[in-house]
């Protein structure tokens, strides 16, 4: 996530779930936690029963609001003026960790002169070319000293032309005041920049009132410094917004202020999704990077060869300036003895992008007919995709689609049972495409790993063989890749790159049991590494060679098989170390099993803990080293006293003194200020979320001015505060159902516990509409119209804005046409727009009506045909 990987230096949460019990103050925003990360929330509850002040900020009043100190109230897509006012009640009180901040942050850091801020431009920053609709970052960087963003970052795609030359770096240190006086430092602009988010502008623009912000801002800097420490936790509440990166960079600024990165009980927790989500970010099933936060070669980069592809996406100073290892060991682990340095390690194999090939782009060629086939593996778009109807409607256009899956879903389906063939707008007589519905073994049925959302990698074995012609992940892209080799081996082009491509790939896993499954733990060893002369597995990152001696399937993951026939992602064992209990033996974290991110800034410049309460990782000045209850994230044996030589142009991590705790960024600082990295901004705005109520309360400028809508008649828009759409709709995740339902709707008892869709409203809006609870209500947009019951509650209360109320609608998204329990699908109501750093789409607040009765087009009859339920038994 770039939030936290801009602002930090790498994506992954900073902390560990069971670290939460050590913070003195937890703060939930954008998760029920309680309902969607239950065993996760016991650690919130440990905190609680240790004295910490629990406090969860949302919309609702759910099980997570029940069980914490204080639920703040908010308006859906207004999260930056909260956090925005938070930052100003501590910079313009001076409440900041001053000794924390100077020296492990770019507070002190002199901006170029020619910045502009939204203060001078209504909304917008320095660079914004509104043709183009995005930012050119010259203008942002520090005075006379450019630096990059940290690692890969997507946002270079498309500004990879105004991105400077760095190599600076090594001549000369940035410029600082460490003073904070100079007017152009970083805590200055800071101070500038959030002045207008008061407590007045926060109550006006989020509801929430005064004298509820000055308590939350109180207990926050009660429990930051040297003896306390506050942790935040987030998921997609804050994710899927346009300015959602923006979000979570506010978040990052202040935990950087309150000095609560790298510390025990502190930090930020990205609650990722229960599929192993952040294994499938680190070995990714993205399309704009490889294994482990490499970037995917760009068409629109100079990344012709192999050098220049180094050269634009490595940093001369920082951990990244191990760039090349990284690559190299990569290409000899997927092409083995094909990868040669006179052929550039086979980088010519590599596909080239040419422009945002995400989800929605991607929906949109399916519709218009640029892409034929689709394979789709673990998702169902027909209820989770944004627009939903349009993506159904899409799917249409495919010329043959492979679903691999547990059960039928509704994309599988979307040709007999969708709601566009019911209501006659679809005939599947007409669709032309061809579904293969493949089945899938679930999680129980192979051999495997999941990476939590704390980067914990976990082993787990296969229970139970999976029934009739179900297969894993494994079986089916090792054998689909055999067959097509042995097709491509006929080619009478033999030496073509769109042959070698495939035919060079090394391919020989060893195979196990009568169906050949491949034995998945000899992925994870590519992945691990080894030594290419004997097969030796790496230990460590630091073995891997840029001179293709090392093959690396994923550096971040080095040392998670250090030893033939040792995983430790097996590991379970108790933690022998007193203290804050960071559970080294239990699983694999990656990098290098370190369980709190940026560990160095636990202790003070001089390498002494905070505190004895706050003890994490120390400088033994005896022994030369860190040490600690943590592995330390940070060179073992340079000293808090070492400063870079700058005669001598230091690159790399000589570069870094030894008071610089964020070694994936070029400076060693964590970022305030962002000079680099995102499209909408070095620092947070308030923009209003592409549909909104009110108009934007702090600038002229609405919304994030680089944010993506698609402007097609099938995706019509609201208005600014119109009145034909008055009301902000958020969706939510329900404990009973998982994601788009695909296997919990088919789960009698869950779906006995959650039979059917519903929407949230409060008793004032039902009200005002008669409606009664447990009525049928429609909720509508320009997309779509939906019908579920009304859950009439006080759980969810009218915002006051300015002498204006506005209501919010929230429903879950789980709900589809398939499977024992059904509603409509809440994704119908959504428009396709998307935000300008990770093209998310904007679930999370709309515009919507509301009526009570059922929809005009409503069907009465049973979804699908005879034969449906029994087809999708999986016995």
């Amino acid at each position: 996530m770039p939030g936290l990987g801009t602002s930090f230096g790498r994506g992954g949460a900073t902390t560990a779930q069971w670290d939460l019990q050590n913070a003195q103050c937890i703060v939930i925003e954008g998760s029920s936690m309680a309902e969607n990360h239950p065993v996760a929330y016991r650690f919130v509850m440990k905190a609680k029963e240790r004295g910490a002040t629990i406090i969860h900020v949302d919309p609702r009043f759910s099980r997570t609001s029940s069980l914490a100190d204080l639920h703040v109230p908010i308006r859906p897509g207004s999260d930056i003026a909260w956090l925005g006012g938070l930052i100003n009640y501590v910079l313009q009180n001076d409440l900041y960790f001053r000794e924390y901040v100077i020296p492990y942050t770019n507070a002190a850091s002199i901006v170029s002169e020619d910045f502009e801020d939204t203060e001078d431009l209504d909304g917008l920053f320095s660079g914004y070319d509104p043709e183009e609709r995005r930012h050119q970052v010259d203008t942002w960087q520090y005075e006379g000293q450019p630096v990059p963003a940290p690692g890969y970052n997507p946002v270079q795609l498309s500004t990879q032309e105004h991105i400077p030359q760095t190599e600076s770096l090594t001549e000369k240190p940035i410029p600082r005041d460490e003073t904070l006086q100079h007017p152009r430092c970083v805590l200055q602009i800071l101070k500038r920049h959030f002045a207008r988010y008061t407590p007045e502008m926060v109550a006006k623009t989020c509801g929430i009132p005064e004298e509820l912000f000055h308590q939350v801002a109180r207990v926050l800097v009660e429990n930051s410094g040297r003896e306390r420490t506050t942790a935040w936790c987030y998921a997609v509440g804050w994710t899927q917004h346009t300015k959602g990166v923006q979000i979570i960079r506010a978040a990052a600024i202040l935990q950087l202020l309150l000095g609560n990165i790298g510390r025990p009980g502190g930090g930020i927790l990205a609650l990722r999704g229960h599929a192993t989500i952040q294994g499938s970010t680190d070995i990714p099933t993205l399309y704009d990077m490889l294994p482990t936060y490499l970037g995917q070669p760009s068409a629109q980069k100079k990344h012709e060869h192999l050098e220049e592809y180094i050269q634009t996406e490595q940093s001369p100073t920082g951990w990244w300036v191990n760039y090349p290892k990284y690559i190299v060991s990569l290409l000899k682990a997927w092409y083995g003895d094909a990868a040669r340095e006179e052929n550039e390690y086979c980088f010519d194999h590599l596909p080239r992008i040419t422009g945002d090939h995400s989800q929605l782009p991607m929906t949109m060629a399916i519709h218009d007919g640029e892409i034929q086939g689709l394979f789709l593996m673990g998702q169902n778009p027909a209820v989770g995709g944004q627009h939903a109807g349009f993506i159904r409607k899409a799917l249409a256009s495919l010329d043959w689609m492979v679903v691999r899956d547990g059960f039928e879903h509704e994309t599988a389906a979307f040709w007999y049972a969708s709601p566009e063939v019911r209501r006659g707008e679809m005939d599947p007589k007409q669709i032309k495409t061809e579904v293969f519905l493949l089945p899938a073994a679930l999680a129980g049925e192979k051999d495997g790993s999941f990476t939590n959302t704390h980067r914990l990698v976990q082993w787990h074995d296969k229970a139970v063989e999976a029934p009739g012609d179900a297969r894993g992940e494994p079986w089916f892209m090792y054998h689909l890749g055999m067959r097509l080799r042995k097709l491509y081996a006929q080619d009478p082009e033999p030496e073509s790159i769109r042959v070698r491509q495939l035919l060079d790939l090394t391919w020989s896993y060893p195979l196990e049991g009568e169906r050949q499954e491949p034995v998945v733990e000899s992925v994870l060893q590519e992945i691990n590494g080894y030594h290419v002369t004997d097969r030796k597995p790496v230990q460590s990152f630091e073995d891997l060679q840029d001179d293709g001696s090392t093959a690396c399937g994923g550096w971040l993951y080095c040392g998670v098989m250090p030893e033939p026939g040792v995983n430790l992602a097996r590991n379970r064992l108790p933690d022998p170390v007193e203290g804050p209990g960071t559970h080294r033996n239990w699983g694999y974290a990656w990098p290098s099993n370190r369980r709190i991110l940026y560990n160095r800034a636990s202790a003070d410049p001089d390498g002494k803990p905070w505190s004895e309460q706050k003890r994490l990782v120390w400088w033994d000045p005896e022994q030369g080293v860190w040490t600690g209850n943590d592995n330390p994230d940070f060179p073992r044996e340079k000293a808090p006293d070492y400063r870079p030589d700058w005669s001598r142009n230091p690159r790399g991590m000589d570069a870094h003194p030894g008071t610089a705790p964020f070694i994936m960024i070029a400076d060693g600082l964590g970022w305030l200020y962002a000079p680099s990295g995102l499209q909408d901004g070095p620092l947070p705005a308030h923009y209003e979320a592409v549909e909104s109520p009110v108009r934007n309360p702090l600038y002229g400028q609405q919304i994030s001015p680089t944010c993506q809508v698609y402007h097609r008649p099938e995706n019509p828009i609201h208005a600014v505060d119109d009145p034909a759409y008055p009301y902000v709709v958020t969706s939510y995740r329900l404990t009973e159902h998982h994601t788009g339902g695909t296997m919990s709707r088919w789960i009698p008892w869950l779906a006995e516990m959650q039979p059917e869709a519903f929407v949230e409203i409060s008793e004032e809006l039902a009200a005002e509409k008669g409606i009664e609870n447990g009525d049928w209500v429609t909720v509508y947009t320009a997309r779509a119209e939906t019908e579920m019951r009304a859950l009439v509650t006080p759980r969810i209360q009218p915002l006051h804005l300015d002498g204006r109320t506005v209501h919010v609608v929230a429903m879950p998204w789980h709900y589809g046409y398939i499977g024992l329990a059904q509603g409509d699908v809440a994704n119908d109501l959504c428009s396709l727009v998307t935000s300008p750093n990770i093209s998310i789409h904007e679930a999370k607040a709309f515009t919507c009506n509301l009526r009570p009765g059922r929809r005009a087009n409503a069907e009465n009859t049973p979804v699908g045909h005879a034969g449906n339920g029994e087809r999708n038994q999986r016995s």
